[in-house]
């Protein structure tokens, strides 16, 4: 059964969005439903679930808003594989395209978890992270992405989701913390013990301990000390 949608909100989708909407939707689902004066991806029976393909900060009101009242679920999509499409520029020739040498993982998403960490202590609010595989089109443009040489991205496309994984409490994040590492611990004993880059261990220790899955108890030198706290231990 196809969810039901007023078509708000849908004219312009990008084909990423819109490929994670249907891979989302369950049959009785509704899309673009107005809700507080916001327009929500998908609603589930009391659920509320948003798609966000971009940045967290341009969505920091509407989930701090949208979690006082009802229960929200913000759906994230990291690049697992991606592929990178050129599309010509004399829009003639076949688009070129060729694998990018990236690969994300689940902890990429504590990058845009920085602009709300706290809203993970509210019991309204998850988080679901997809390792997805995408296609990203690219068309040059001179005037833009001087860094790309004129390169700049059009539109992503979903090809698969690989993973996914559910947060619905500090304690579920605090799970990334390796097993067995001593406590008190810095960021970078963190990275070494998850094979882990630091400026990412770190971002990660600013969200826990924003939602108090962890807790400053000292330094070691100019190193920040860190340790569960009781309800994440």
């Amino acid at each position: 059964m196809k969810p039901e949608s007023n078509g708000i909100g849908s004219l312009n989708e990008k084909p990423l969005h819109a490929g994670l909407k249907e891979y989302c939707a369950l049959p009785g689902d509704r899309f673009e439903v107005p809700v507080d004066r916001f327009v929500i991806d998908i609603v589930r029976g009391d659920l509320l679930i948003e798609i966000q393909t971009g940045n967290f900060s341009s969505i920091k009101r509407k989930m701090g808003m949208l979690t006082q009242n009802h229960r929200v679920r913000l759906v994230y999509p990291v690049a697992q594989k991606k592929w990178i499409i050129k599309q010509s520029k004399n829009g003639r020739t076949k688009p070129g395209r060729r694998k990018s040498p990236k690969r994300g993982m689940i902890e990429n998403a504590f990058e845009e978890l920085v602009s709300f960490p706290q809203l993970m202590a509210d019991p309204n609010f998850s988080l679901e992270v997809l390792l997805i595989h995408e296609d990203e089109v690219r068309r040059h443009d001179p005037g833009r992405k001087w860094r790309r040489k004129g390169w700049a991205t059009h539109e992503r496309r979903l090809i698969s989701v690989v993973e996914h994984r559910l947060f619905e409490t500090p304690s579920d994040i605090a799970e990334y913390i390796p097993d067995g590492m001593d406590e008190p611990f810095t960021t970078s004993q963190w990275a070494r013990a998850a094979d882990r880059p630091v400026w990412l261990t770190r971002k990660m220790a600013y969200c826990m301990r924003k939602m108090k899955a962890i807790e400053k108890v000292g330094k070691n030198g100019n190193s920040i000390l860190y340790r569960r706290t009781n309800g994440t231990a």
